[in-house]
């Protein structure tokens, strides 16, 4: 990788090289490393030159700051494209940023992530095609899309479906829940959960490993890694209600009218009903529609499929007036009263979504 020009201090991304690991930390901790168009395009080139040079067995992607690994893609850069008409430079974004998960996903060498503090959204879609990802008791997990008008791209709704036990695809997805430290694990988006107070240790630990040319394909590699996370973490424990909970109410679901009237009458668990049923009300009806829709026809479907399908929905949530409405009212704003068009999950039905966007033609 000698043409990959070394990275200042200053940089959106590091690069640090050890006998076997190529350390790569987001730095934009202001903005708890959020994605923006140069970040994605250092990190894809960063991954392509990793993957053939040799003295690169695996990747440990971590981000900068105490805040988290990444809150996702820079929203007020795409915000920006959109207001100024310009929404292909917010496509060419997301298709890139696309470009790159799918690279962590194929990458032919272990990845570790250190998804700590916030890992949403974007943050979510790097860690999705991890080997390991080692959450602490400080991590944040979820995919928040709808309250702004938006979807959970990133592959989430084909990925959610292998990590997840039923229901949860469909309520991450749709109510945007944040998972917390251990839950992460049990509920299959970290791998390990570690004290906060053992990163260090394993950070040097994982820097200070080497590797052999006579492991090309990195299983032995792959296994130490394994062995050095595993011996620090936690038991992620257990939570049967809610799991049981989430599988009655959110897996196959296949209205969101249903939803709501099954969480009206709710006599067990009616807190996290009420919860839930609020924060249903609080997004976009239609970005809701269509989230529900892609969580359907994504299930099992290859995740190049599923990448191709989001940059369709994307360019259909860009020009919805819901998207620019969600930015103002939760990033700039911040007045947290978004004015939906339409207001309602009933009026914003899979008839009235068709009819307006020609939706048939987006998915082929």
């Amino acid at each position: 990788m000698n043409d990959f020009p070394e990275a200042d201090a200053s940089s959106p991304v590091l690069l640090e090289r050890g006998p076997a690991v190529w350390r790569v930390t987001l730095n934009r901790p202001g903005v708890i490393n959020s994605l923006n168009p140069e970040m994605v395009q250092r990190l894809i080139r960063i991954l392509e030159s990793a993957r053939t040079d040799p003295d690169c067995g695996f990747l440990l992607l971590d981000g900068a700051g105490d805040r988290g690994f990444c809150a996702g893609g820079d929203i007020r850069y795409m915000a920006d494209r959109v207001r100024q008409e310009q929404k292909g430079d917010a496509l060419y974004f997301l298709s890139r940023e696309y470009r790159l998960d799918a690279l962590v996903h194929d990458f032919p060498k272990p990845v570790v992530v250190l998804a700590t503090g916030v890992t949403m959204g974007g943050g979510l879609g790097l860690a999705a095609g991890a080997d390991f990802v080692a959450a602490t008791e400080s991590t944040r997990m979820a995919m928040p899309e709808s309250r702004i008008g938006f979807f959970p791209d990133v592959g989430a709704t084909g990925w959610l479906h292998r990590k997840c036990p039923p229901g949860y695809p469909e309520f991450l997805g749709l109510t945007g829940y944040e998972l917390r430290g251990r839950e992460c694990v049990r509920v299959g988006l970290a791998t390990h959960c570690l004290p906060a107070s053992r990163l260090g240790e394993l950070i040097s630990d994982l820097g200070s490993m080497e590797t052999g040319r006579t492991d090309p394909a990195g299983e032995a590699l792959k296994e130490r890694i394994r062995s050095r996370v595993g011996a620090l973490a936690l038991d992620p424990g257990e939570d049967r209600d809610m799991d049981a909970w989430v599988r009655d109410y959110f897996a196959d679901l296949e209205r969101l009218g249903d939803l709501s009237g099954s969480l009206r009458q709710c006599s067990t668990a009616t807190e996290l009903c009420n919860h839930v049923f609020r924060e249903l009300e609080e997004r976009s009806p239609t970005a809701l529609v269509l989230t529900l829709m892609l969580l359907r026809r994504n299930k099992g479907r290859d995740l190049q499929e599923v990448f191709h399908t989001d940059l369709r929905a994307a360019e259909l949530m860009l020009s919805h007036p819901d998207f620019l409405e969600g930015v103002r009212a939760r990033i700039m704003d911040k007045d947290q009263q978004p004015r939906w068009r339409p207001s309602s999950i009933e009026d914003a039905g899979l008839a009235g979504l068709g009819d307006s966007f020609m939706l048939d033609r987006w998915w082929d």
